[in-house]
Order: C-alpha cells, then structure tokens, then sequence
C-alpha cells in the first residue's frame, strides 16, 4: 500500500497556519475523505499532496520510499482549454510523454469510460457542468493515476450529475484507483469513504476508518460538526 506520511506539517500564509503540525498517514489506494468547515485546510491538504504547496515545516513523504507516486489533480471547478473534449485528454497525454501515435485512441477510451464518447468533438467550454467534471475526471484517469486527488467535485453540480459523478469515482476505485477527496458532503462521505479525516482551523480533529468515525465519534468538534451546528 501506497501512503502518504505528513509529519508534523505546517503550512502558513502571510504569517497565518493553514495547516498546523499536522501528523497524518494518508493510504493513497483506499477512499480518503477530507471534511470540515470552509477554511479547514482541506484544499491546502491536497494541494500539499500534489507539489503545488511546500511544507513551511515538518515533512511529507511517500511510502513505500523513492519517487513521489503519480497523482492527479481534479479542481472543483474544472479548467477546460479551448479545445475539443477530445483534444483536452490528448493535451494532458502529450505533458505527460505519451507518444502521438497513442493520444487519440486512449482519449477516446478514457470519454467511453465516463460515458461520453458522443461529445469527443464538442469544444469542452460548451458542455454542460456536470459534463465537464467527468470530462475533468478522464483527462486525469488517462494519466494512470495511483490515486485521484478531488477538491469538491460535486459541488456545483445537480444530483443527477452529482450522482454520476460518484458512481464514476466507485467505478475506479473498484479498479484500483484511489482517491483523497475534499467534499462538504456527509451524505455522499458516509457513502463513499473508506477512510475520514476531520480537518477544522487547520489541525486534525478526528481520523481513521470511516464507519468508525461516523458511528462513534470522538471528539466535541466532530459531534458537534455531525449535527450540523457551527464551530467557531
């Protein structure tokens, strides 16, 4: 197993913890949900993860040791070039060194597996939301991912492309693709999650395995955050 180790994180701004000595271990195979308020850290945590923040101190390492595994990066707003849909996944292909001869035919197997073959042509700033975000999702899995790092990426979406989204994500984890996924969620978290972690101010307040934390959980913030009330 693939895991994320965070040691004692901290990651400030304009003199302000974003992140504050955090001590996590992320399994980056299984289904990791992030929670908590907005202003949690939880999108600083993911991108920490990626490379695009550093460590204003501690240290985060992968193991087993060696080269950083391959993640990909799914914003809640999807950035979409002026492109085909097609074109977008075979954009990502040729930054990732994939030879041209291969690009058309994996984009178009990574569309068919979010169902959406039919809009290969379709320039990608005209599909609709929901569109988008499984179009954001393929581009990602053609990459070949061990894990999907996933910042809301339900949130502004109706249920039925919600939905579809979270089917999409089973689907790929079933085939070996994990996630860590930052989501405001509980209901879609209780449904999809293997592994919580509840973030509030920028430290760690509850973690562990999901069903557990759900069903006993341990600390006030995390009760309190259950039912819904406001934490300060």
């Amino acid at each position: 197993m693939s895991i994320a180790l965070l040691q004692a994180v901290s990651v400030l701004r304009a003199g302000v913890a974003v992140l504050d000595c955090i001590d996590l271990r992320l399994p980056l195979t299984r289904r990791v949900v992030l929670v908590g308020p907005n202003g949690a850290g939880k999108t600083t945590l993911l991108r920490l993860l990626q490379g695009l923040e550093r460590p204003d101190a501690g240290c985060l390492a992968f193991e087993p040791a060696g080269a950083r595994p391959r993640l990909a990066h799914v914003f809640q707003k999807p950035v979409m070039l002026r492109r085909s849909a097609a074109g977008n996944i075979e954009h990502a292909l040729a930054v990732a060194g994939v030879p041209a001869e291969r690009r058309a035919q994996a984009a178009l197997a990574a569309l068919r597996q979010v169902g959406l073959d039919y809009a290969a042509g379709r320039p990608a700033r005209r599909l609709s939301g929901g569109e988008q975000q499984r179009l954001a999702l393929a581009r990602a899995r053609s990459l070949e991912p061990l894990a999907l790092l996933l910042d809301e990426p339900t949130a502004s979406l109706d249920p039925g492309a919600a939905a579809a989204i979270e089917r999409e994500l089973m689907r790929m984890a079933a085939e070996g693709t994990g996630f860590v996924m930052a989501t405001h969620d509980l209901p879609m978290a209780r449904r999809v999650a293997t592994d919580l972690v509840f973030l509030h101010r920028g430290r760690v307040i509850e973690s562990g395995p999901a069903e557990r934390c759900f069903a006993e959980p341990r600390t006030p913030q995390w009760q309190r955050f259950l039912a819904g009330e406001w934490l300060e």
